[in-house]
């Protein structure tokens, strides 16, 4: 049995019913809040590259219906061990058939290569969690949008020059398009495709 199958076998959260419920609260309150930095109240044993929020989120998240997309840069053997073992989750090749993806940035993604969803199920898009070195430094963007009141502020260390203009073009398809969870540590912020960002 190899290193990455035996720390896939340790439990993943003490109370995973509590820490999932809790966890998935964290996120629709992100939701709701775009722009604002929310913190895990539970984190769980994480594989290398993953981060504690993005491991919390793919434990309350992922399951056998929702297959997981993963750049080159976060499939590690542990990573596809972990999820595997805790999630059941299939692991796909193809963005456009994943119920969430995680990232390790914005560089060069095309966000209409993911599951952009349907007129008649705008859900059944993929949600991306992008995992990132800070969410208080890096380029200031201004939100606004639903559950915004008048602005709020986003910035996410190390975003592509080009996020603005890529996520415009997310905005556009609207109510189509992806959603996006940025993941730092134990907090997240999150930016639904209702919020705009502004010049």
């Amino acid at each position: 049995m190899n290193a990455e199958l035996n720390d896939a076998l340790v439990p993943a959260w003490e109370d995973s019913v509590s820490a999932s419920q809790a966890t998935f609260r964290t996120l629709l309150d992100a939701m709701a809040s775009p722009g604002r930095i929310c913190r895990l109240p539970m984190t769980s044993n994480t594989p290398a590259p993953f981060n504690a929020a993005t491991t919390a989120l793919c434990l309350s998240l992922a399951d056998l219906d929702t297959p997981v997309w993963l750049d080159a840069h976060v499939r590690s053997n542990a990573v596809s061990s972990f999820l595997r073992f805790h999630c059941g989750c299939a692991l796909t090749d193809d963005p456009a058939q994943a119920v969430f993806a995680v990232l390790s940035s914005t560089e060069n993604i095309d966000f209409a290569c993911f599951a952009q969803g349907s007129m008649e199920y705008p859900d059944r898009s993929t949600t991306l969690f992008v995992q990132a070195s800070g969410l208080r430094e890096g380029a200031r963007y201004t939100l606004s949008g639903p559950g915004i009141r008048d602005t709020a502020e986003l910035r996410v260390t190390g975003l592509s020059e080009h996020f603005s203009q890529a996520w415009r073009r997310n905005n556009a398809g609207f109510p189509l398009g992806v959603d996006l969870v940025f993941c730092c540590g134990d907090e997240l912020v999150a930016l639904p495709r209702t919020t705009q960002i502004l010049e």
